[in-house]
């Protein structure tokens, strides 16, 4: 049986402006987890772009460091903005990366997903493609609560602080739920 603060999330920004609501969001979500989780984010910005040549010379130091993040890690969080209605290059970059090893580090992790986007619809497009993508991979989807932060320039101060209650609401309510997932999913796979 797990202890309160035992399970170790690694967040993942698919997102990597400096500035990114993503990002600030991910922050936030870390500080509204329940006690029983510990957030702790990765970046994938100095992945190189997937090229079989570069795998066939053996994984760069960065690939495998995500790699053994993943592992080590009790969960996986994501926050993904929503280019051209999927993913950004940066994110599914890193999912081809880490698709190259068997098994695959995704293998039955328990993972949730939010996304931040400037227009109205929150990003609901990506979340649908990430989903799918990381099934195919192994891991086990949060379905409910969504959260999708649409008009995130309204809802963040310049600071990069999450200002909208209600938001901060969702966000609280989806860790929670994260949390029993993450409960239920440890226990599915022991």
């Amino acid at each position: 049986m797990n202890t309160p603060a035992s399970f170790q999330v690694l967040g993942i920004c698919g997102s990597l402006r400096q500035k990114s609501y993503n990002m600030a969001a991910l922050k936030t979500a870390g500080e509204l987890m329940p006690a029983g989780l510990k957030l702790r984010i990765t970046s994938i910005a100095e992945l190189p772009i997937y090229n079989f040549d570069i795998q066939e010379k053996g994984f760069p130091a960065p690939v495998t460091k995500l790699r053994e993040e993943i592992l080590a890690a009790d969960a996986l969080l994501f926050a993904s903005p929503e280019y051209n209605w999927s993913l950004s290059a940066a994110l599914k970059n890193a999912i081809d990366w880490m698709s190259r090893y068997q098994p695959s580090p995704f293998q039955n992790k328990p993972a949730a997903v939010f996304s931040a986007t400037g227009g109205p619809v929150g990003g609901a497009r990506v979340q649908y493609d990430l989903r799918r993508i990381l099934s195919g991979l192994g891991a086990q989807w949060l379905v409910r609560p969504e959260v999708f932060i649409g008009m995130a320039a309204a809802k963040f101060g310049p600071d990069g602080k999450l200002t909208d209650e209600t938001t901060r609401k969702f966000l609280t309510d989806q860790m929670i739920a994260y949390e029993d997932w993450i409960k239920r999913m440890k226990r599915a796979f022991a």
